[in-house]
């Protein structure tokens, strides 16, 4: 299963095609894990209710994360690796703990966050040349 962070999700929804193929052919095969606060960002961010309904519709349809008790593991996580004076928040350690306990790969375009995952935590998808469309 792969958490998509908000950053892919944003791209997505911009229908960016470095990212529109990939994220689709992971929600076709049923691969995502949805996040509630990540969905919660995504609605912070919507514009107005078109995007909201399709923000909430994707997450109707997606297999969800458990979320018992993540926010006291994330700040205990965040605490004992001081993530915090390295300007990773309590949401990405919620997203940390949120894969590691579903066995998940996260797939996100936050440097920082990315930078604290261990290799087998991230989802790694090589835009292919063909694919830069710039």
């Amino acid at each position: 299963m792969i958490v998509i962070d908000t950053s892919i999700w944003i791209e997505f929804l911009k229908q960016n095609p470095l990212y529109t193929s990939k994220v689709n052919e992971l929600l076709e095969n049923r691969e995502v894990l949805a996040v509630e606060f990540i969905f919660g960002e995504l609605l912070q961010g919507a514009k107005n209710k078109h995007e909201k309904r399709i923000v909430i519709d994707y997450w109707k349809g997606l297999p969800k994360c458990s979320q018992d008790s993540v926010w006291i593991e994330s700040g205990k996580y965040s605490s004992e690796n001081k993530l915090f004076s390295k300007g990773v928040g309590l949401i990405d350690c919620a997203i940390i703990i949120s894969a590691r306990r579903h066995h998940a790969k996260i797939w996100t375009l936050d440097k920082k966050l990315n930078n604290i995952l261990e290799e087998e935590e991230k989802f790694v998808y090589s835009i292919q040349p063909e694919d830069d469309l710039s």
